[in-house]
């Protein structure tokens, strides 16, 4: 009999399926459907420093005194980090499975400490993600990894549950950034985070929102990535997102080296079902192949393991073509 139970940042969870920061955990009720349907962690709705300062902005009378646009800024940010504390408790007394907070910055900014109170409101881990687009015309190059390595450091220095690092995949070397993560204490990583994807209707002349949800081709990405980097940094844990919207790329994802899966796009559009859906099928492939833990085959199809031409770091388009 398969056992799916597996190990992601340090958290025992039943099994890969993790549920991702979304609109789809946003509530203590609907986390404590998705615990009752099977998910193995959740990841709680992020928590925007962006919007925060929006919002303040938003709301800021051009007739106040520097002071009082102050006092409106902080009043902001203590109703909703006291929103977010409560929506940690909430969900820790519903549901038995680790619950994972998540905050979404993009500097290195004063509000990160307060990864201490969402320990203190009971937190499994806390999932970091800075998700940008450096465009400055005197970038400096490398500017936009170091955000993350300060960022973490700031983080680890209030808290002392695991830490994940959810990354985008605008980045130059994913692998020596990890590299630096894992040496300032990170305990997993996430690949990728997925950007707001913009298009242009032509006949109304307007921006407009491109596809919302993940595709099965966006798989190919995480599974390059996780194959490379679980091979050459061993010891920090991955998660695979974007692309894993069937069951199959639950498996795929494994044998790439991810321990875990985050899954957002696959609920949405399979409801909570998914959930068992990929569970069993990862069980039956299991019992299939002969393996009965993760553990046995996780791993086994990253880029430590290959022989001859390295599939996952091959860029050319020659062996697609080497045969027509």
């Amino acid at each position: 009999m398969a056992d799916i139970r597996t190990t992601f940042a340090g958290l025992p969870l039943r099994n890969p399926i993790i549920i991702s920061s979304s609109g789809l955990t946003n509530s203590a009720g609907k986390n404590k459907r998705l615990a009752a349907d099977g998910a193995g962690a959740i990841v709680l709705k992020s928590l925007f420093e962006e919007q925060i300062m929006l919002e303040a902005e938003q709301l800021q009378d051009p007739s106040f005194y520097p002071e009082g646009s102050d006092y409106l800024k902080e009043y902001i940010r203590e109703h909703k980090l006291a929103e977010y504390l409560n929506l940690i408790k909430e969900s820790k007394r519903d549901c038995s499975i680790p619950i994972i907070a998540s905050i979404n910055c993009y500097r290195e900014a004063e509000w990160i400490d307060f990864a201490r109170q969402i320990e203190e409101a009971g937190a499994d881990a806390l999932e970091i993600n800075i998700l940008a687009l450096p465009s400055e015309v005197d970038y400096a190059y490398g500017e936009f990894e170091q955000t993350h390595v300060k960022i973490l450091r700031r983080v680890k220095q209030n808290t002392r549950i695991p830490v994940i690092m959810k990354l985008g995949n605008n980045l130059t070397n994913p692998v020596a950034l990890i590299e630096q993560l894992y040496a300032g204490g990170a305990a997993a990583v996430v690949l990728f985070n997925r950007f707001y994807q913009p298009d242009i209707d032509i006949e109304k002349l307007t921006h407009t929102s491109g596809d919302i949800f993940s595709k099965p081709t966006d798989l190919a990405n995480t599974l390059r990535w996780i194959g490379i980097a679980s091979a050459k940094v061993e010891k920090i844990d991955y998660a695979a997102s974007r692309g894993v919207v069937t069951p199959e790329a639950v498996v795929k994802t494994l044998l790439a080296g991810a321990a875990a899966v985050e899954v957002c796009s696959a609920i949405y559009q399979n409801t909570n079902a998914f959930i068992g859906k990929a569970n069993d099928f990862l069980s039956t492939w299991m019992d299939r192949h002969g393996f009965t833990s993760i553990a046995q085959f996780k791993g086994r199809l990253n880029t430590k393991d290959m022989q001859g031409v390295n599939t996952f770091e091959r860029t050319q388009f020659l062996k697609y073509f080497e045969k027509v």
